[in-house]
């Protein structure tokens, strides 16, 4: 059971679960174009770190730490972030805090990822918490639901499963 300060939610779509292909999806980009999961480069190892809003304290410290991972692993892994915050406030956000090393981007508008990966929270349409690893071979090797939003997602566990696979 997933919990937001306590109380239960109810999460929309199907559960993402390790070995099963990964699929695609559309989201937006902080210039407004699409982005897309096939875009990426394929000899790489994808991470995408999901948060319910940039602009909150959790969700800021998730971003900082994959923005800091990402430079150490640049080379073999695409590191993406994804919430649900308007593309403006992102990019603001991003300026403002230093955020350049990995790929912020919206599932505002069709909530494309939220219900192909089951991470939208139904009533609120915001994301869930949680870390998706995606491998070369476009098969999830990882994934956490955090089971209280308002908590971190397991960074340690994430980065050792990230690091097996590059």
């Amino acid at each position: 059971m997933i919990t937001f300060a306590g109380n239960p939610i109810n999460i929309l779509g199907p559960a993402s679960e390790k070995g099963t292909e990964a699929q695609d999806f559309v989201a937006v980009k902080q210039d407004l174009s699409s982005f897309r999961l096939s875009d990426l480069p394929k000899d790489k190892v994808k991470v995408i770190s999901v948060a319910p809003s940039i602009d909150t304290g959790i969700c800021s410290l998730q971003t900082i730490f994959f923005n800091q991972e990402a430079t150490k692993y640049k080379d073999d892994v695409e590191l993406i972030q994804i919430t649900v915050d308007l593309p403006f406030a992102q990019k603001r956000y991003c300026a403002a805090e230093g955020i350049d090393n990995l790929t912020v981007i919206s599932d505002y508008q069709t909530h494309d990822f939220g219900m192909k990966y089951g991470f939208l929270i139904e009533g609120l349409k915001l994301l869930t918490r949680g870390v998706v690893i995606i491998d070369k071979n476009n098969t999830i090797q990882y994934v956490e639901y955090v089971k209280e939003v308002t908590t971190e997602p397991n960074y340690e566990a994430a980065l050792e499963v990230m690091k097996t696979l590059i």
